[in-house]
């Protein structure tokens, strides 16, 4: 906006340079009307028409005549009485003229560029309140940034969260915060907003009502831009229709409204295409529409709006559900949390897939396994032990399988008599994984399967146990032969797997 001011001429500098001074505003809190009373009387206008055409007459005739000389420029600025009128100036000669002509075109097409920049201004302004009160603004706005700091305690109770909003809150008032998802208004005085909280979203109304919501609390609203933290506050009612495009089946009649931190206006990446499916893209290509893909350095270069998408948002809160699954199983079963190192002396499990560094003049490397320090514990008298915690491979393969950071889940126990032993833990701690995670993950499952679509896990309470020479008879049966007292590779222990499903199918149909 400075730039577009600046650009008028000198003759209108003393009221450029007083519109330049409210428009401050424009990028605080409120916009001091100023610059709506000037689009509105015309001033614009008459800039463009009357005092630009002078301002561009006056350039003309200060332009120095072609036929003298050069001289060396010493950038000393000239009276218009030195320099010759501009028609003799275009007469000299016709290079001369058509180099005119070219600096005439250019500078048409600059102002063409001006006096649209100019005309966008004033659009974007012309549906601008000239009210200069609204009694009702303490009800919405911009909180600064001084009432944010920690000055005086506050309860969090005063917050309800959004996953807990339900019709058990019908008709009363509420106050959430969360990020401005979606915005839609409807005319002047009604917007439709979609808040979001830790995956959960809920609707809310923004209606113009007397003493209570103003039209320009509306226009705040819906000027809001995407992804913006706000608070809320209003009454918790429940439509008629369903809500399809909230988790959330109530919605909230908005009474106040402040926004505490604002997004950028354009974000680099657009949650919506983010969270679309590889699936839905191809669908939308064979229908001749093209959606837009966000590719993976996009997705890295941006990872903080990326974790933002409901299958992100799915796949760290499984992550969190199942180690805190394996850590009360664990623990409800005798064992003891260890914490091992993890920048060891030497490779803890041998091979090449190590990496290995220098720390402070002596050769180091990252642990691929707590092995040693499990054993050595299971030795120092622990009995039974488990570790949650990172591994590092320099694996060189780029399979699924291969991965050269992970976090592992290690179990050491010792063995009584049998090694049935280790088998009864393992088998009671999967399924025990398995049950909380369709109980207490369905919906973070669906929003993973929803953009990343994947087969729902099939399993038994009690898992069933086959033999080694059982297993390799089944796979010769089909024609696969194993070494004898081999090991099974990866297509042999996949193959073993679909046969033992067809098998459980065949009995449950029997």
């Amino acid at each position: 906006m400075g730039d577009l001011l600046r650009s008028f001429p000198e003759s209108v500098h003393g009221r450029t340079e007083h519109i330049e001074k409210s428009c401050v505003g424009l990028w605080g809190q409120s916009m001091t009307l100023q610059v709506a009373r000037h689009f509105k009387n015309g001033y614009l206008q008459r800039v463009l028409t009357g005092e630009r055409r002078q301002y561009n007459n006056q350039r003309k005739a200060r332009e120095p005549s072609h036929h003298h000389s050069p001289k060396p420029s010493t950038h000393k600025t000239m009276s218009s009485s030195e320099y010759q009128d501009p028609a003799a100036a275009a007469a000299s000669s016709e290079a001369e003229v058509s180099k005119k002509a070219a600096k005439k075109e250019a500078a048409k097409q600059e102002k063409l560029r001006r006096r649209q920049e100019i005309a966008a201004a004033a659009s974007g302004t012309a549906g601008l309140s000239v009210d200069e009160a609204d009694p009702l603004a303490a009800n919405y706005g911009d909180v600064p940034l001084v009432e944010l700091q920690s000055n005086t305690p506050a309860d969090v109770a005063d917050w309800t969260r959004v996953e807990a909003l339900g019709a058990a809150l019908e008709n009363r008032t509420v106050l959430i915060r969360g990020r401005a998802q979606a915005i839609r208004p409807v005319g002047k005085k009604m917007a439709f907003l979609v808040v979001r909280e830790n995956g959960f979203t809920v609707q809310c109304l923004v209606q113009a009502q007397p003493d209570t919501v103003s039209p320009q609390m509306v226009k705040f609203a819906a000027a809001l831009s995407r992804e913006s933290i706000v608070d809320v506050e209003g009454v918790v009612t429940i439509p008629a229709a369903p809500i399809k495009g909230a988790t959330q089946q109530v919605e909230i009649q908005v009474r106040k409204f402040y926004c505490i931190s604002r997004a950028v206006p354009s974000l680099p990446i657009n949650l919506e295409d983010a969270a679309r499916s590889e699936i839905e893209i191809e669908k939308a290509l064979q229908a001749g529409e093209r959606l837009v893909r966000v590719n993976q350095d996009t997705r890295l270069n941006f990872r903080v709006l990326d974790v933002r998408t409901p299958a992100n948002q799915g796949i760290f809160r499984i992550q969190s559900h199942v180690t805190n699954a394996f850590r009360q199983f664990l623990l409800s079963e005798s064992f003891v949390e260890i914490h091992t190192p993890k920048l060891i002396a030497g490779s803890s499990e041998g091979g090449a897939a190590v990496f290995r560094l220098d720390y402070k003049g002596q050769p180091a490397c990252l642990a691929q396994s707590p092995q040693l320090h499990k054993q050595m514990s299971i030795c120092g008298d622990f009995g039974r032990v488990f570790e949650v915690g990172p591994v590092f491979r320099a694996e060189d393969s780029y399979t699924h399988r291969h991965l050269c950071e992970f976090t592992g889940l290690d179990v050491e126990m010792e063995i009584k008599k049998h090694y049935f032993e280790v088998m009864d833990i393992v088998d009671r701690l999967f399924v025990t994984m398995f049950d909380s995670l369709n109980q207490h993950c369905k919906k973070d499952l669906d929003a993973v399967a929803c953009q990343y679509p994947f087969e729902p896990l099939k399993y038994l309470q009690h898992t069933l146990r086959l033999t080694y020479e059982e297993g390799i008879q089944m796979l010769k049966d089909v024609g696969i032969e194993i070494e004898p007292f081999g090991d099974l590779n990866t297509e042999a222990e996949r193959k073993l797997g679909q046969l033992v499903l067809e098998n459980e199918a065949e009995v449950q149909r029997g």
